[in-house]
C-alpha cells in the first residue's frame, strides 16, 4: 500500500514537472493534480526561502494529509520556480506530499 502511494505520488509530481511552462504568477502556482484532487491546502507562514536551493522553511498548522502537526520545517519544492515572488514573513496556503522520500511543497499561493 505505502509503495503504492508513494507511485502515484511520484507520477502525480513527474507530470506536474512535465507540464508546459506558461507565462504565470507564481504566486498563485497550485499543482494541477491537488486541485484536482480537491485536497486541502495549509496554512503557513515563510521563515525562510533559498531559491537557489529551491527550499522553503514554513511555520504551519496541521498539514493533515501528512498527518503532521503544527511545526516549523523545511522542505523542497516540487518546482522552485513556484517559490519566484515570494518572501520572509509572506503568509501562504500550500500543499505539501511525500515525493520520492522527501517532504516536497508541490502547489503555494499568497494567503487571502
Amino acid at each position: 500500500m505505502k509503495q503504492h502511494l508513494l507511485r502515484a505520488a511520484t507520477a502525480a509530481a513527474l507530470a506536474f514537472l512535465l507540464q508546459p511552462v506558461q507565462a504565470m504568477d507564481h504566486s498563485a502556482h497550485v499543482a494541477p493534480a491537488a486541485k484536482a484532487a480537491g485536497q486541502a491546502m495549509s496554512e503557513g507562514t515563510i521563515r525562510k526561502l533559498d531559491l537557489s536551493a529551491g527550499k522553503v522553511s514554513i511555520a504551519h498548522g496541521e498539514i493533515a494529509n501528512l498527518k503532521m502537526p503544527p511545526m516549523t520545517m523545511t522542505f523542497s519544492a516540487g518546482d522552485p520556480a513556484m517559490l519566484k515572488g515570494f518572501k520572509e514573513g509572506d503568509k501562504v496556503r500550500f500543499r505539501a506530499a511525500e515525493v520520492g522520500g522527501k517532504l516536497t511543497v508541490v502547489g503555494i499561493e499568497a494567503a487571502k
